[in-house]
């Protein structure tokens, strides 16, 4: 007998994912736009340096804890939905098994098909099946909260690095282009990887993150332009 083999989905992957793509894209323009702003502001490459160094320290410790409370929040309540539903299966099965008989029908089953499919989910696992068909919550989609802080702040770092290299190496007077230029390209790349992965447009996604990327750095070059003064 020919034992059953399950798909690697994408969904599989959409836990890690969305936090690592978020934290690296948020790490390399966040910290670009801040770069930006203050050379467009001042020529002290010290200045530029310790405002690098503190929107990235600050970032990551936001984006991780953010991410963290986040995930925690809606782990909470998912939790707080199953235990009610565990109260309403032993309280009033009946009910529940014609709930989850509706749901099927909705599907497009039958009526008795539906009753059937209901009862044999019910006997296998009712909790389960009621989390999953009514409440939607599965868990291969189920976040875990220190795996997301820690993806969202690692990657965030990672991403801010490229800025901080950029603001350590290159010339001053080419410092609001560098940024821009060294930033873009960063993240269209990491668009395209991130649109590989989950298997969608790599070019679609470049474009759109290189579009805002642009319009963020842009709008913050224009701020330090204006006040041409330095936040330190």
């Amino acid at each position: 007998m020919q034992s059953h083999k399950y798909e690697n989905h994408f969904i599989n992957r959409s836990n890690w994912l969305r936090a690592a793509v978020l934290g690296a894209n948020d790490g390399i323009l966040s910290t670009a736009s801040l770069a930006v702003g203050v050379a467009a502001a001042s020529n002290d490459r010290n200045n530029l340096i310790l405002a690098v160094l503190a929107g990235l320290i600050a970032g990551a410790l936001s984006m991780a804890a953010g991410e963290y409370v986040s995930v925690s929040s809606q782990t909470d309540l998912e939790d707080s939905d199953l235990e009610r539903e565990k109260n309403e299966l032993a309280t009033m099965p009946e009910e529940e098994l014609e709930e989850l008989t509706s749901i099927y029908i909705d599907r497009g089953l039958t009526r008795d098909l539906a009753h059937q499919v209901a009862v044999q989910l019910t006997e296998h696992d009712a909790l389960q099946a009621h989390a999953r068909d009514e409440l939607g919550i599965h868990d291969l989609t189920r976040a875990n909260a220190l795996q997301a802080a820690f993806a969202s702040g690692a990657s965030f770092t990672l991403g801010a690095l490229l800025p901080l290299l950029v603001a350590l190496f290159l010339s001053m007077k080419y410092m609001v282009l560098g940024q821009y230029i060294f930033s873009i390209l960063a993240l269209a790349i990491m668009g395209a990887i991130s649109a590989k992965v989950a298997g969608s447009d790599m070019f679609k996604s470049a474009l759109r993150i290189s579009f805002w990327g642009t319009v963020a750095m842009g709008v913050t070059a224009l701020t330090g332009y204006i006040f041409n003064i330095s936040v330190f």
